[in-house]
């Protein structure tokens, strides 16, 4: 790596904008915080750079428009979160330090995590690999890339959702977290599932332990009857954001909501379909349920 490289990769990681949005209501009145981490579409240009990947293809992890699609929540009187980073980039949804060290120069200190099943599939903290199974990078980067990235996008994202969950339990003795993401419409080459096509929505409560079970219910009836196909934790039974947060004898409550990307995109082209409007007015019924079960909860 020439000296040039080298100099213009140590600015990676410096945010050009937030690395977070929060969106308050004009007043809270539901103990209910809902949270977008994979939506973000700021890409730095030293890390675009830093690609093999053209950069639509880079797109491709994406959980694009998702913080749109509950837009609304603030209206019902409910925060927002949302990364602006791509999950591409550096993913909020892992654990702090979950590397490969073969994505590395550099010796990896004895606290990461090189072992997690996530870093097997390419997809840890600084992801190897984008949805489709294609590698990111050209050359192998340093571990003080990482560290750099992590943070200045990774924590912030995590202080400022630790920060309303917690002034939302204070204030409601309870709260209840929706972690909000999009599937492919078919299973990638990674998964499971691979190539078989999806359900509309996949609620995930890390298979009854991350929420009460009146909750992932009560949005899996809102969801059959506005006329959608619900599975529960299959493929994807909850990320850790949904298994860290979700501490329900705390009163911490955390659902994890998967929409088929089918139901509101062009995949191809990463573009609003014609029905993506009307796909965040039918979303309204559940942002609403969502925040009468937890106020429900707050009440008890």
């Amino acid at each position: 790596m020439n000296e040039t490289m080298q100099t213009a990769l140590s600015h990676v990681a410096v945010p050009s904008v937030p690395p977070v949005d929060v969106i308050m209501p004009a007043e809270q009145t539901l103990p209910v915080v809902f949270a977008s981490p994979h939506s973000g579409a700021e890409y730095p240009p030293e890390f675009v750079a830093q690609s093999r990947l053209q950069f639509p293809a880079l797109r491709r992890s994406e959980d694009s428009f998702v913080d749109e699609l509950f837009a609304s929540a603030p209206a019902f009187g409910a925060p927002l979160v949302r990364a602006t980073f791509p999950r591409a980039f550096v993913d909020p949804n892992r654990e702090p330090f979950e590397l490969d060290p073969a994505m590395f120069e550099d010796e990896l200190p004895a606290f990461v995590n090189t072992g997690s099943p996530r870093v097997a599939a390419g997809l840890g903290t600084i992801a190897k690999v984008v949805a489709n199974g294609e590698e990111i990078y050209a050359r192998p980067l340093r571990f003080t890339e990482a560290k750099r990235r992590i943070d200045a996008y990774y924590r912030p994202y995590h202080d400022a959702l630790r920060q309303v969950l917690t002034a939302t339990r204070t204030r409601f003795g309870c709260c209840l977290l929706i972690d909000c993401h999009s599937m492919p419409s078919v299973g990638g080459p990674m998964e499971r599932d691979a190539g078989r096509a999806r359900v509309d929505f996949v609620l995930g409560d890390c298979h009854a332990t991350s929420c009460d079970k009146t909750i992932i219910a009560r949005a899996e009836r809102v969801l059959r009857d506005l006329g959608f196909a619900v599975a529960r934790n299959t493929p994807y039974s909850g990320g850790f954001v949904t298994q860290h947060y979700g501490r329900p004898g705390d009163g911490l409550h955390a659902l994890q909501i998967e929409i088929n990307r089918a139901l509101y995109m062009d995949e191809a082209t990463i573009m609003r379909a014609p029905g993506f409007t009307a796909l965040a007015e039918r979303l309204k019924p559940l942002v609403r349920v969502l925040g009468e079960v937890a106020a429900e909860f707050a009440r008890a």
